[in-house]
């Protein structure tokens, strides 16, 4: 076992596919503003590739925008607000996630989340889902000034756990997740089922392991 997993008290995790599928609820808040233009919806497999890139990714499936298109941040908030309206319709736990957490709390393994998801959403949708009653740390991408990559919501989770960052395993399923892990000083764990990205190379992000399953992560535990 690498050393990095030696004096483990503690996981943080990434959100969005890595515990929770929510594809679905972003590819139909996305589709929604596609439909409502009068034009033909797209597969959800066709936006499943860009989720990781939040509305970035979806706008530019639905309706090809980058950010610099003029009416970019208009289109960002209609998107939000349809996200809104459907946090958890059909966002659920990753096959494994609720074995996996409640083998973490029989431990007495501290978890919790680190997402760049903005609190806005993050809040309400860890909040509605049962599945988080037993985090005990919440980050989202706006609760300190920098995001992911930047190794700060990272150094905040584990303040809020009373732990030292090298005492915490961060398991994500992006490079930036890995980034910001290995800037924290964290172990890192790859989460090689998620969304992963268009072409991502997961054996060249750098992180200490890779799990093709949740329950893998057992193995790297104390």
């Amino acid at each position: 076992m690498h050393s990095a997993f030696q004096n483990i008290r503690a996981v943080l995790f990434d959100l969005d596919g890595t515990l929770v599928d929510s594809a679905p609820d972003l590819a139909g808040a996305a589709d929604k503003m596609r439909t409502d233009r009068g034009l033909p919806p797209f597969e959800p497999s066709r936006y499943r590739p860009m989720v990781g890139a939040g509305a970035r990714g979806m706008l530019g499936v639905a309706f090809g925008m980058q950010p610099d298109h003029p009416d970019f941040a208009t289109m960002k908030e209609e998107f939000f607000v349809n996200y809104e309206r459907r946090l958890t319709q059909e966002t659920y736990a990753f096959e494994g996630v609720p074995e996996l957490l409640a083998q973490l709390v029989a431990r007495q393994i501290p978890w919790g989340v680190v997402t760049n998801k903005s609190e806005r959403f993050a809040l309400p949708l860890t909040q509605a889902m049962p599945l988080f009653t037993t985090a005990d740390a919440i980050v989202g991408g706006d609760t300190t000034p920098h995001a992911k990559p930047h190794p700060e919501p990272l150094f905040e989770a584990a303040r809020r756990l009373g732990l030292a960052p090298e005492q915490c395993i961060y398991v994500g399923d992006d490079e930036r997740d890995v980034v910001a892990g290995l800037a924290a000083g964290m172990a890192t764990v790859a989460a090689g089922y998620g969304y992963l990205g268009r072409n991502a190379d997961v054996a060249q992000w750098g992180a200490h392991a890779t799990i093709q399953s949740p329950l893998e992560l057992l193995h790297w535990l104390p």
